[in-house]
């Protein structure tokens, strides 16, 4: 479970890592823009950390869903089959309301210490579920078998941030914005 830092809101994620995928499913209650809302959102990833379906329903009054799925390899489509070429090349996703999302590249990444990397993501931002390319580096800064450290930077927006993480990948702190209560 995460928290923003200076307003009110709470996710709680569930991970459930099997044999032949990875699954998290999780609830966001949050504030926006002065708008509250409530997102829930599902993400399945192959062994290697590769999104492969990612379902999104905001549950509020202007409710929006969406349903997405990747090949693995940075080609995504609609469920329907039909091609989303402007996300052509995105390979993790990252969510804007949530720091689940930056264990995708940490783990698939799997960087060693001084050691960074510049990908493209699925960006998709809350409240508006638009979603959109955008690139951003991780560099590994310490890794030990307790967690690590790593700078993520967004090469567009130069914001930069310097996230400790669990054994398991996951943000324990991401400074300004989420820290975690529980896990």
């Amino acid at each position: 479970m995460w928290m923003p830092w200076s307003q009110p809101g709470l996710e709680h994620l569930h991970l459930s890592p099997s044999n032949d995928r990875i699954a998290a499913d999780s609830i966001i209650i949050g504030i926006e823009d002065h708008m509250p809302y409530r997102l829930w959102y599902e993400m399945v990833c192959d062994t290697n950390w590769k999104v492969r379906e990612l379902g999104l329903i905001l549950l509020s009054s202007r409710s929006k869903s969406i349903k997405i799925r990747s090949d693995g390899e940075g080609h995504w489509t609609i469920i329907s089959g039909e091609p989303i070429s402007s996300l052509d090349d995105c390979i993790d996703v990252d969510i804007s309301v949530t720091p689940f999302t930056n264990t995708l590249p940490i783990h698939r990444l799997a960087l060693s210490p001084g050691q960074s990397a510049e990908i493209l993501v699925v960006y998709v931002t809350i409240p508006e579920m638009e979603l959109k390319p955008a690139r951003q580096r991780y560099t590994c800064l310490e890794s030990s078998a307790q967690g690590g450290i790593y700078r993520y930077e967004g090469l567009a927006s130069g914001f930069t941030a310097e996230l400790p993480v669990d054994k398991d990948g996951l943000v324990i702190d991401y400074p300004g914005l989420w820290k975690r209560v529980t896990s």
